[in-house]
């Protein structure tokens, strides 16, 4: 029988940052050789190719004064409060490091997480501020920061654990019944621990994983960390806890993955500078400090480099 996901409805859709965090990519590699469409700027084309001699524009921002942050609506990532306000971990961040660079400033200029690159092309604002997982493809678009954080798994469970699942391992070894999003690279995880991909079921977001848990439908629902912790804010599902946040292993290798901003190619005297200022704030812990009101604790703290993870 196919998971009731319609009952969910549109409620919580944003929670299912999952899933275009880790796998959204087509077109991305493309779009740094070929361009993007110019949306809203009267352009067919954009020439994606970058700057050169390390790019003006830290200088530019500086003289106006103003950054405009592409974002997309997923808490703790990034977000517009009811109070229309710009709020959410990067935003954060972000700001206090281009104050640092001299720029006070903030424009938010929202759009779908598919849209952030092409977006960035288009010169539809100057940085991707949305927590987006550094790779390969997107590299190939998209100049990155190193890493702000360090992403990681987590299950949901019924109150108190009582399959004890701890690992895709267990998952596997105990024959019980997963859940996870549509695309999710949980999925793949636990195939690669030995769970029958035929047997997973998906759902559309986290609170569909947890109303299938609280039906009996499903022994655990697999996902980030972060959108597991902001789904259990609502305290619709009290029966359902969250396992402690994990990096998920495949043959034996750690899976990690890291989130950070995105320049355009060739700024790389902007990307430096802000580099600069994130790793101060690494060091002296500044960064956990504000990152931690949304849910960052120290499990998401990380040592990754933007180079590492361009490699993946």
């Amino acid at each position: 029988m196919a998971p009731p996901q319609e009952n969910t409805k549109m409620i919580k859709r944003k929670l299912a940052g999952g899933i275009r965090r880790r796998t959204l990519l087509a077109g991305v590699a493309a779009l740094g050789a070929a361009g993007a469409m110019g949306a809203g700027t009267g352009c067919s084309r954009v020439d994606v190719s970058g700057a050169t001699g390390g790019g003006h524009q830290l200088e530019d921002l500086r003289k106006k004064g103003t950054v405009r942050m592409g974002i997309a609506s997923e808490p703790p990532y990034a977000s517009i409060n009811s109070k229309g306000e710009l709020t959410g971990e990067a935003p954060a961040v972000a700001k206090t490091i281009f104050r640092r660079l001299g720029i006070k400033n903030f424009e938010p200029v929202p759009v779908e997480f598919g849209a952030l690159v092409p977006g960035l092309h288009s010169f539809q604002y100057d940085v991707i501020v949305a927590g987006m997982f550094i790779n390969k493809a997107r590299c190939a678009a998209v100049l990155f920061s190193d890493p702000d954080y360090e992403s990681k798994d987590a299950f949901l469970v019924l109150k108190g654990n009582p399959k004890n699942i701890h690992s895709y391992a267990d998952i596997a070894k105990g024959h019980y019944r997963m859940g996870s999003g549509i695309g999710y690279a949980e999925i793949d995880y636990a195939v690669g621990n030995g769970v029958e991909k035929s047997t997973i079921q998906t759902y559309g977001d986290q609170i569909a994983g947890m109303e299938a848990l609280e039906a009996g439908r499903i022994d655990v629902f697999a996902g980030t960390a972060l959108t597991m912790i902001e789904a259990l804010k609502t305290g619709a599902h009290p029966k359902v806890e969250m396992t402690a946040p994990f990096t998920p292993e495949v043959d034996g290798k750690p899976q990690r993955d890291g989130g950070g901003y995105g320049f355009r190619i060739g700024e790389t005297k902007l990307r430096d500078a802000f580099n600069r200022e994130l790793q101060k704030m690494k060091k002296s812990g500044e960064l956990l400090r504000i990152a931690r009101p949304y849910g960052f604790t120290k499990e998401f703290q990380t040592d990754l480099t933007a180079k590492e993870l361009c490699k993946k």
